[in-house]
This record gives C-alpha cells, sequence and structure tokens, in this order.
C-alpha cells in the first residue's frame, strides 16, 4: 500500500449494499419492484449494480451506461480510451430506473448518466444510488440512498476495489 492509502473492508461494504436494498424496498414497496429498472454506470457503477440488482432479485435485465460521450470535462480529463456499450435492456418511458454508481463527487458524471439514460426515454422517476457519497458537488445533485458519506480532501480519491467489494481511499493521481 501507498502512502496515504486506506481501505475500506468488502464487509462493510456488504453491509452498506443490504442496507441500500432494504432501503429500495421500503421507498418503493413490493409491488414496483417487479416493474424496478437499475441501470449501472461503468464501470464501478456497474458491479454495485449487479449486487443491487441480486440481493433486490429483480426480473428485468440489469441495464448498463458507458457516459464517455456525454461528459462535459473532456478539456479537463480527456475521452476515456475504454468505451464500453451502453445497453438497456428494457423500455425505459415511464419507469421507476434506479440509476447506480459507486462514488458521488461533482456531480458531473450523474449528470452524463441522466443526458444517456434520457436518449432511451422518459423514466417516471429516477432513483441515484451510489455506494460513496462526497463532499465536494459542483453540481446541485444529491443521491436518494447512499452506502456513506464522506469528507475527503481534494487529493484524495475513492475506488471500489478490483478484486472485491471493498473501497481503497488514496492519494488522487496527478493529472499532469
Amino acid at each position: 500500500m501507498g502512502k496515504g492509502t486506506s481501505l475500506i473492508d468488502a464487509a462493510t461494504v456488504e453491509n452498506w449494499l443490504t442496507r441500500m436494498s432494504d432501503e429500495l424496498r421500503a421507498d418503493l414497496g413490493p409491488a414496483a419492484i417487479p416493474e424496478l429498472g437499475i441501470v449501472g454506470i461503468y464501470t464501478g457503477g456497474v458491479r454495485v449494480a449487479e449486487q443491487l440488482h441480486s440481493r433486490l432479485r429483480l426480473t428485468l435485465p440489469m441495464g448498463t451506461l458507458d457516459i464517455s460521450f456525454y461528459r462535459d470535462d473532456f478539456s479537463h480529463i480527456g475521452l476515456n480510451p475504454q468505451v464500453k456499450t451502453s445497453h438497456i435492456p428494457f423500455d425505459v418511458e415511464g419507469r421507476t430506473i434506479v440509476l447506480v454508481d459507486d462514488v458521488l463527487y461533482s456531480g458531473r458524471t450523474t449528470r452524463a448518466a441522466l443526458n444517456t439514460l434520457f436518449d432511451y426515454g422518459r423514466p417516471a422517476r429516477v432513483i441515484l444510488c451510489v455506494l460513496i457519497e462526497r463532499e465536494g458537488h459542483e453540481l446541485p445533485i444529491r443521491a436518494d440512498i447512499k452506502g456513506q458519506t464522506l469528507a475527503l480532501r481534494v487529493d484524495q480519491q475513492v475506488k471500489l476495489n478490483k478484486e472485491d467489494l471493498g473501497m481503497t481511499i488514496m492519494e488522487a493521481e496527478s493529472r499532469a
């Protein structure tokens, strides 16, 4: 582990996911669950969405979004070199959609995801679920359901681990 690195273990994240799925059930009620559409934002959001999809025992297949072409900050971060295909295998029109990401920070990814989602139709409602909501929003976007709120320094970032559902908090990489 590098300097300034700390971990949120997979068991903690599993507990957050269980609580988040319970909150969704309570918010929506049992009648809404069979028609619920869940959509994960690549890449971390897809992994979180898979977990929520399984816990909610949804029958509709899960959707995925790649928001690379909808970002408004190309000049700062550049185009993602690994563009993936968005796929929503159900009708979005008039449906309640759970939009899922691993971390909400500036709000720009969520804004881009909403723009992408509306290309597929007009949902009745969009519920934003994230594992981590960081302080420091640049847009007026907040999570409806979240695992945890973290106050991190500007020079820190939090990422979902590739090997498990744990998360790592570390010093942000310089873009220079």
